[in-house]
């Protein structure tokens, strides 16, 4: 395994890192209190191709690899983890399914517009009766002619308000369980697509979800993602892709509140000494270096396997699991290094404990992802118990 950058991202890492740290950070509390990114920091986000991570160069993205990626991820998750969020959630769920599975013709009708930021996406799939338990969609397709109608709704869709571009499951023959979903790509401006009400969230201000109704929306044939019935398969395979990714922004949480939290120990004095000499504390933070050391480990691991197109379900399911309990550990840790600091609103880290909660919860709970592990080691078990009896 090679997780070593070319001279090229490394200067791009380097490039991304000044703009987050002297840009983006100068603004987060006025993020959060407008909860709304400033749009001159969406134009330069644009202006310095972050919208494009995901997509092929000659789509007019950055055509990076996904270690490569991860880099640029690490990086962005240093700061605002509500403009984090705009831009992970467009990147991954939002143009991952395009990019992979989508013909020639939606590759060049989309992706574009999607490099250069002019059009948003976001992914729908939760409903609120399926959420973990993603078969038991509601949301109907119906094909009529060339086009299919959908019916139903989606909730807590990270982007809703501000996209123009869906990646939307629903069940085209509900017969058939997960074998009867389809992957669509809808419009915003699509006849019968609704936009519900903005969710107000613990925290990720500035990030919109929603609520997204379907009322007869009218969805040509070719807008059809993948092949018919495999929209389950096709989701699972943006949802792992998506969580490398994820695990890689919430590294770059980690690593900004353990650099905050160093600082914080030598400078803050009880006793007449840093309380970095507190034993505690040094126990404290030499958790957070073993826990981020070991995310970062995993994260990159998974990246390269995307990379050499290898199956990473569990191992993706794992670094999505571990990344988000790292992120509220080392939160929780910086809350009680900081004390009484760490819990007002005026310093950055009671921000971070309120992000770091929603980790474990969107894009997959830690539960699932813990099904998700023990189902893909019982399916090891059966594939090796077979050859060994063959």
């Amino acid at each position: 395994m090679n997780f070593n950058l070319s001279p090229e991202l490394l200067e791009m890492k380097k490039s991304i890192r000044d703009f987050v740290d002297n840009t983006v950070d100068p603004l987060a509390d006025q993020i959060e209190k407008e909860n709304k990114i400033p749009e001159h920091i969406m134009k330069m986000s644009r202006e310095i191709g972050l919208f494009g991570l995901s997509i092929p160069d000659e789509y007019g993205g950055l055509g990076i690899d996904m270690v490569g990626k991860c880099a640029i991820y690490e990086e962005i998750g240093r700061t605002h983890n509500g403009y984090t969020t705009v831009i992970g959630a467009h990147t991954g769920i939002g143009s991952v399914g395009i990019v992979e599975m989508g013909t020639e013709e939606q590759k060049r009708n989309y992706l574009p517009g999607m490099a250069a930021g002019d059009l948003i996406g976001s992914f729908a799939l939760t409903e609120p009766s399926a959420g973990s338990n993603a078969v038991a969609l509601k949301t109907t397709a119906v094909r009529k002619g060339d086009k299919y109608i959908i019916n139903g709704s989606k909730h807590y869709i990270t982007n809703g308000p501000i996209a123009d571009v869906f990646t939307v499951m629903a069940a085209t023959d509900r017969t058939k369980g997960a074998k009867g979903i389809t992957s669509f790509i809808v419009e915003r401006n699509f006849k019968g697509l609704v936009i519900g009400k903005t969710e107000e969230k613990m925290g990720l201000r500035g990030s919109y979800s929603s609520e997204v109704f379907f009322e007869d929306c009218e969805v040509p044939i070719e807008n059809v993602l993948g092949e018919v019935g495999l929209g389950y398969v096709n989701a699972l395979k943006i949802l792992a892709n998506g969580r490398a990714g994820l695990a890689a922004r919430n590294l770059g949480s980690c690593q900004k509140l353990f650099e905050l939290s160093v600082k914080y120990a030598h400078e803050r004095e009880q006793f007449g000494k840093p309380i970095f000499e507190q034993q505690i504390i040094q126990h404290y933070l030499a958790d957070m270096a073993l826990d981020i050391e070991s995310l970062r480990s995993m994260t990159y691991r998974v990246a390269w396997m995307v990379d050499q197109k290898m199956n990473v379900i569990k191992e993706a399911a794992m670094a999505k699991l571990f990344g988000s309990e790292v992120y509220n550990r080392i939160a929780d840790k910086a809350v009680q290094i900081h004390g009484g600091l760490g819990y007002i609103k005026e310093y950055p880290i009671e921000r971070y404990y309120r992000d770091a909660r929603i980790a474990t919860i969107y894009e997959g709970t830690s539960e699932i992802q813990k099904n998700i592990i023990a189902g893909q080691i019982h399916k090891e078990y059966l594939k090796t118990a077979q050859t060994v009896n063959v």
